[in-house]
């Protein structure tokens, strides 16, 4: 991803901080401004009071007023800088986050959780950071120019001199805004390989503590952490070389500017005010090695926004305006193929389900079971080759007419809502009590949701629940969601035999109207299908009755060890 992507990013993020930016961009130029003017007021002053120029009484409350101006500014400043990092990191957020979710399973499959968190979060406060450095450090150029104008009206050597120590100073900023960058970016992808290694370690907390594996998954979890150091150590020697630069460069420059103007005083070429004023007008144009430090926070901004990039540079899932034709929820796979890292998890499926039908699919782990319950229903688009729900290709079907078609239940799901009832009817856009008590009765789920609390009203983070339990109102959740298609990821895998039975039963029953395809691992689960479809290595293997597929030892062979 280009530097010009992000600088982009940023310069959007700018756009949506409101009129905060605006009033940041403009206390910080009249205080600019006003700086410019302090130095010839106190030059005045100090010659009014001195008796150079005796008419000059109106310099003292100028340079009061000045002084009050300057205060005010900074601290509309200071709150302005605040409101706008802000809004640019809610915008930014707000923007990540969706194309997260928009992405979907595809973002995961290329950033672990970890990273994404890390991405969603500290980068965009690093990068929301941008404008307000552009805004401050663009605000310290106007004093620099503006003092060697000042000096060359002054006494043109002042200026002169001037010139000469802030080309070094330039230097010196661009040479550390180029190496912050490159060591900025590998701090943030150190960070980003930590939390998703400890989001994973956490994940997997009881079995490291059963295993008492606590001190090995320590050392894994922090295995990037050298790196980390590495770049950070870095960029501290970055900041220090600047700042001891900076701190040569400045103190000589303002010595060099005091020394010429002591001749120039001395040969009567200036008064002693307009001495004081050519000394204050070269600090004031030596501020220009501040920039300095809001340089770094542009470089890690900057960074922040390159790695924020790569996330919004994934495509997210597009969907037509077409309706599902009439249809039972016939279901096809032209040539289907599913790549991850180069990886082939499906390769050339040529399939058709036909509408109301229940289809086991079968296979070894790794066979590419989940990948075509994934792009059954459009979780991920294929790679090469189409899918068709009823003879229309799932991506020129419309988002809401596709969700309301196709639900999906997974082996671990993630229970969504306030309450219980809430997770049941998740996704649908006018929840039907009455439905959402029935999809739970086919699930099991209804008595066990009665016991507890509040029944369906209890909310969901107070109603502990067992594997099994959580299996069922993701079933529910799918029961109640699906209209033409019902896909099972290894769904009731958690589930005991006796409901694993009293489910399929449902599944065979009522719910017999809609095209069920159900990844299945227990040979039970394959015997009461319609037909059985069987991979390996991401193809299909077979397709028939479980019946005729029992018949070969390595068919048999997959349900070793299952029930």
């Amino acid at each position: 991803m280009s530097s010009r992507a992000a600088d982009a990013l940023i310069s959007t993020a700018a756009r949506h901080s409101g009129r905060w930016l605006w009033l940041l961009t403009a206390t910080a130029l009249a205080g600019s401004v006003a700086e410019l003017f302090l130095p010839m007021a106190l030059g005045r002053t100090l010659d009014t009071l001195t008796g150079a120029t005796p008419d000059g009484h109106g310099w003292l409350p100028a340079t009061v007023l000045l002084v009050v101006f300057l205060v005010a500014c900074d601290a509309l400043g200071v709150l302005s800088s605040g409101a706008s990092g802000a809004h640019a990191a809610l915008w930014l957020r707000r923007r990540v986050v969706g194309h997260i979710l928009a992405v979907g399973a595809a973002m995961t499959r290329r950033f672990t959780t970890g990273d994404l968190v890390t991405r969603a979060g500290v980068n965009v406060e690093e990068a929301a950071r941008a404008p307000e450095s552009v805004v401050t450090a663009a605000s310290l150029v106007i004093p620099s120019a503006g003092s060697v104008v000042a000096l060359a009206l002054i006494d043109p050597w002042l200026a002169v001199t001037l010139v000469a120590g802030l080309l070094a100073i330039v230097g010196v900023v661009r040479a550390f805004m180029r190496k912050t960058t490159a060591a900025a970016g590998g701090y943030q992808q150190a960070q980003g390989e930590i939390a998703a290694r400890l989001v994973g370690a956490l994940a997997g907390a009881s079995t490291i503590t059963a295993a008492g594996t606590q001190e090995q998954e320590v050392r894994r979890v922090l295995l990037p952490l050298p790196r980390l150091r590495s770049h950070g150590l870095a960029l501290w020697r970055l900041h220090a070389r600047a700042g001891v630069q900076a701190a040569v460069v400045i103190p000589l420059l303002e010595t060099a500017v005091l020394a010429v103007g002591g001749l120039r005083l001395a040969s009567g070429a200036l008064t002693v005010g307009e001495l004081l004023a050519g000394a204050r007008y070269a600090v004031l144009g030596a501020g220009l090695g501040s920039a300095i430090g809001y340089a770094g926070r542009l470089a890690r901004a900057r960074s922040a926004a390159h790695r924020l990039e790569r996330l919004l540079a994934e495509r997210p899932l597009s969907y037509g305006s077409r309706p599902p034709a009439g249809g039972r929820g016939r279901l096809e796979f032209r040539r289907v193929t599913v790549r991850a890292n180069g990886t082939p998890l499906l390769s050339d499926i040529d399939l058709v389900v036909p509408g109301g039908c229940c289809v086991a699919v079968v296979g070894r782990s790794g066979s590419g079971k989940s990948s075509l319950a994934a792009v059954a229903g459009r979780l991920v688009d294929p790679d090469w080759g189409s899918v068709l729900l009823d003879g229309v290709p799932l991506p020129e079907i419309g988002r809401d007419q596709l969700r309301r078609a196709v639900g999906y239940a997974f082996e671990r799901p993630v229970l969504l809502g306030a309450t219980v009832g809430d997770a049941v009817a998740f996704g649908q856009r006018w929840p039907d009590a009455a439905r959402v008590q029935e999809a739970a009765q086919d699930a099991c789920a209804d008595v066990f949701i009665r016991r507890l609390p509040r029944g369906y009203a209890t909310p969901t983070a107070a109603a502990p629940m067992s594997g099994g339990q959580a299996q069922r109102v993701g079933l529910a959740r799918a029961f109640a969601q699906a209209e033409r298609l019902l896909i099972l990821d290894d769904a009731m895998s958690s589930l005991d035999t006796l409901t694993e039975r009293q489910v399929s039963r449902a599944l065979t029953g009522r719910l017999a109207d809609r095209t069920r395809l159900v990844v299945a691992h227990r040979v039970a689960t394959a015997a009461r299908a319609d037909q059985v479809v069987w991979l390996e290595n991401g193809r299909v293997r077979a397709h028939g009755t479980h019946e005729s597929l029992w018949a070969d030892p390595d068919y048999r062979a997959v349900f070793q060890g299952a029930t």
